[in-house]
């Protein structure tokens, strides 16, 4: 599967937005039309040698492989990838692996995992690997030599403290490095010299040579290039100098020959210098023309989460949750766990919409993504989750001792236009079955349709029963319920509608019912936003987040696949733990519940 792709028809255009307006207007214009491609990244001489560019757009998702995927980059990986398929273009996927203090493989295995379970791809003709910053460190070095040579970059030895001090504030224009006025011989020497491991950690930066007025405080000289004597994932000890992500990534973009830089509003501000480099290093003939440009859209703000990495991060070392795929995470993988579906993300992802205003979004609205995802396709199944044993007391009489009436009932009511209807799902009643302790009542309150004191329910796909009372252990505490079965009046059967019930409740079999263990997800947080302000987060734990209950389940649920979604009914959807759940040892994760039980 490749990422290049027809532009999309009007039918099947998305619901426009800024970015689309851009896009279409520079293919309007043919703005990157001219753009050449040599089937790798590479300078303006490598890319001069190549074929015109056959993607007509070329975006990019670049995370830094130092932590797990979160719901907030979903979002940029449907808009990334997703602008690239509707517009005929290609999406690079990227490791910004330029700060190898915090950077791991495990990382960069989670991250291309979760764009692919996403559902897409960033192959390219005769190129299926994604793309690593670390791997354009020789050209970045090339470029950060040529700055200097051309008068646009110096070596600063101010300590951290002192370039603090002169770099001013918004009511004070910066003081100029006293070694800003260093010839470019003299900076190239003592940048090789960082490059050559003679300074230490932290005795000197490569600095752009820009404006210390500047009234953008990222404009007035910044650091390009530090000493980090650091064993890179991918590079090892080839470097103890590395560039700084300001400098890098407009690089990187460019020898992608990215056309659109999308990123979230705080880079904002970086988007001058981004632009300055582009210009001087284009001037120089190090890199081609037309350069990208970098375009910000609003991140996600979603309500009873956080998604900072340092905070998830403190949630699982300190073991407030059970690693970072833990269901109430909101990391991919977390997510994935838990029950959502890629299709539940990406309808996410476009109903929330791209602007350049922050606002938060509730999350029931990720929630709501998710049941339109799993009504038509997550199979039903009947499942008692606080069980209290329901005995019909007349079975033996008009059936015979021991008997099991077999049932039926359709695994997917409404299939999706087009595809089969799975077979029914087989299970048996017989003198005893489970049901919710909820679905009786000895004083029901008003409304109340289940099981009282002689009220008639159906037992889905069964019988109509009527209840006749209930035993009760020395505490109070009801054991067992007892109704009368009305032998004629089986679902699907010409009898079926002979007793008139009142209500409808599920059950489970005691003969051929299965234990499971249930894990009742909940938010993890009990506080709409939980770290604003400075909050501490912690204090907004919710200590129900996770309740774990022994649970019997109907028989069709022994061929769950670890993965495999299920609506238990009336309860919820459910999925079948995909690294805990096995025939031997049924686990199923609540993903949602049918309605929001935090709607105000």
């Amino acid at each position: 599967m490749t990422q290049t792709a027809s532009p999309a028809t009007p039918e099947e255009t998305k619901a426009s937005n800024f970015l689309r307006q851009i896009i279409e207007n520079d293919l309007d214009k043919g703005t990157y039309a001219s753009r050449r491609w040599a089937g790798s990244p590479g300078d303006a001489a490598h890319h001069a040698e190549g074929a015109p560019d056959t993607a007509k757009i070329r975006t990019r998702f670049p995370p830094e492989p130092n932590g797990y995927l979160h719901v907030g980059h979903a979002k940029s990986i449907c808009i990334n990838f997703g602008l690239a398929r509707d517009y005929g273009g290609v999406c690079h996927l990227r490791f910004d692996d330029t700060n190898p203090e915090k950077e791991d493989t495990e990382y960069v295995n989670s991250i291309i995992d979760a764009v692919k379970w996403l559902g897409f791809s960033w192959s390219q003709p005769g190129n299926d690997a994604p793309y690593q910053a670390s791997d354009y460190f020789d050209f970045m070095y090339r470029a950060a030599e040529h700055l200097i040579e051309a008068g646009h970059a110096y070596v600063d030895e101010q300590t951290a403290d002192e370039m603090r001090a002169n770099r001013g504030d918004f009511g004070k224009p910066g003081v100029n490095s006293p070694f800003r006025s260093r010839t470019p011989a003299e900076n190239l020497t003592r940048f090789r010299e960082m490059r050559d491991a003679k300074l230490a950690d932290g005795a000197a930066v490569l600095r752009a040579k820009i404006d210390m007025a500047s009234p953008n405080i990222n404009m007035r000289d910044p650091a390009i290039y530090r000493i980090r004597r650091a064993t890179h994932h991918h590079t090892g000890d080839k470097w103890c100098i590395y560039p700084m992500y300001t400098f890098a990534h407009p690089i990187e973009d460019a020898l992608e020959q990215i056309t659109h830089s999308i990123c979230t509003l705080e880079f904002e501000d970086q988007r001058p210098f981004y632009d300055w480099l582009m210009d001087k290093l284009c001037e120089g003939g190090l890199l081609a023309a037309p350069s990208p440009k970098q375009y910000e859209f609003a991140r996600l703000n979603l309500t009873y989460v956080v998604t900072s990495k340092r905070k998830l991060a403190q949630l699982v070392n300190e073991g407030k949750v059970n690693g970072w795929d833990d269901p109430r995470m909101p990391t991919i993988a977390g997510l994935r766990r838990r029950g959502y579906t890629p299709e539940s993300l990406q309808l996410f992802a476009e109903r929330i919409g791209v602007t350049k205003s922050d606002s938060w979004i509730d999350y029931s609205t990720l929630e709501g993504c998710l049941r339109e995802s799993l009504e038509n396709t997550a199979h039903r199944a009947m499942a008692v989750l606080d069980p209290v044993k329901l005995v019909l007391t007349n079975w033996d009489e008009a059936f015979g001792a021991g008997h099991s009436e077999p049932c039926t009932l359709p695994a997917l009511p409404h299939p999706p236009e087009g595809q089969p209807e799975p077979a029914a799902r087989q299970f048996s009643i017989g003198k005893e079955v489970w049901i919710e302790r909820e679905d009786f009542a000895e004083v029901p309150p008003k409304g109340y349709k289940r099981l009282t004191l002689g009220s008639l329910v159906r037992l889905k796909g069964g019988f109509v029963v009527e209840c006749t009372g209930c035993s009760k252990d020395a505490n109070g505490v009801v054991t067992e319920v007892h109704a009368k079965v009305f032998p004629e009046t089986k679902s699907g059967t010409a009898g079926s509608d002979s007793v008139k019930a009142k209500g409808v409740i599920t059950w489970v079999g005691v003969a051929d019912g299965v234990q499971a263990e249930v894990r009742l997800y909940d938010r993890l947080f009990t506080d709409a936003q939980p770290d604003a302000g400075g909050k501490d987060f912690l204090q907004a734990l919710n200590p129900l987040s996770l309740q774990v209950v022994q649970a019997y389940v109907e028989p069709s649920l022994l061929q769950a696949a670890p993965d495999q979604k299920f609506q238990f009914e009336r309860l919820g959807y459910f999925v079948a733990d995909r690294l805990d759940h096995s025939s031997n040892h049924l686990v199923f994760n609540r993903a949602v519940g049918l309605k929001d039980s935090w709607a105000k």
